[in-house]
């Protein structure tokens, strides 16, 4: 078997060239990285990545436990992160709990004992079961979407995005808002979204009407069931919605397009987290984009500083977001 210093001598380079080539780090010429990439073709030397593994106890490979991996949510988190692990030679191991809870524990015990160097969570329900396992996981670890006491997270500023949304419809001058949002197990969708609705109605003198507002899970057709009950439960129907995820909104939309209610004429709808559906939908959607990829980022460049034994304290970071005015209000 070819060994590293046989490829350093084809080519006329040091072992350390060979390394940074093959790890892609530090700095090599351009000439001299050609000539080991040919050498090593010519030969079809493949690196030993177990020998590495048990030398420098690494695997370069980090495990990512999501919600659900056919969202368009994960998979902007996800892309993120692929930009920082790739350019520092590590791979991306997914583990997707389909929003089964208990699937959460299992994956942080599979992925540990898997040896891989680092995880991140996509969370959606904290409890205290998950909350412990944490606590003790020994391992670099970063949370998305939640905050979780005792590890480093990046959560968007669900609140203040909410409330803006909301504002934005009274400014249109909407005042009887509907709100669909999702259970509260989720406290970043399910409470704090919420929260701002609530605040911003109280802030501009309006009241906050029960059957204006039903509460149900993430799907699409979740959205659409409940704006039929919301249309059921009121003589007055709403002039404006306010749907705390974009699908819930969209879901919303196409009840409304099938009783001839015209968006955004009679009635202005608006949601949070940008999509490609939200762009196609018709009318186009107004919402939030929170900045999904750039929370991938940092939360692989945090588990980096983790694993590289970098001295950091716990990271909380609150990410901002931008308003996007479609068609649909």
């Amino acid at each position: 078997m070819i060994t590293i210093n046989e490829i350093a001598k084809l080519a006329n380079v040091s072992r350390t060239t060979v390394s940074r080539v093959l790890n892609n780090s530090g700095y090599v010429s351009d000439e001299a990285r050609t000539r080991v990439l040919k050498v090593i073709k010519e030969t079809g030397y493949i690196p030993s990545h177990q020998a590495k593994s048990l030398r420098t106890k690494q695997t370069k490979v980090i495990g990512v436990i999501l919600p659900k991996i056919s969202t368009d949510t994960s998979s902007r988190i996800v892309s993120g992160m692929d930009e920082v692990f790739s350019e520092k030679g590590y791979q991306i191991l997914l583990a997707n709990t389909n929003l089964k809870n208990e699937k959460e524990i299992e994956y942080l015990n599979l992925l540990k004992s898997r040896r891989v160097d680092g995880i991140i969570l996509l969370a959606t329900n904290i409890n205290e079961n998950l909350v412990n396992e944490i606590k003790h996981i020994n391992i670099p670890f970063v949370a998305v979407g939640q905050e979780i006491l005792h590890c480093s997270y990046i959560v968007h500023d669900d609140y203040n995005a909410a409330k803006t949304i909301t504002n934005i419809l009274i400014e249109k001058g909407r005042k009887n808002i509907a709100f669909i949002g999702v259970y509260e197990l989720d406290y970043s969708v399910g409470v704090l979204r919420k929260q701002g609705y609530y605040d911003a109605l109280k802030e501009n003198g309006l009241p906050i009407q029960p059957s204006y507002i039903s509460i149900r899970d993430f799907k699409l057709e979740s959205g659409y069931k409940a704006m039929e009950e919301i249309a059921k439960n009121n003589n007055v129907f709403p002039d404006g919605v306010f749907a705390a995820t974009h699908r819930l909104a969209i879901g919303a939309m196409q009840y409304l397009k099938e009783k001839n209610m015209k968006i955004p004429d009679e009635i202005s709808v608006a949601g949070i987290g940008d999509s490609d559906l939200s762009k196609i939908y018709s009318p186009a959607l107004t919402t939030i984009d929170l900045e999904y990829e750039e929370a991938g980022r940092k939360a692989a460049k945090i588990l980096l500083w983790q694993i590289e034994g970098k001295k950091v304290h716990e990271q909380k970071i609150t990410l901002g977001y931008r308003l996007i005015e479609r068609d649909s209000i």
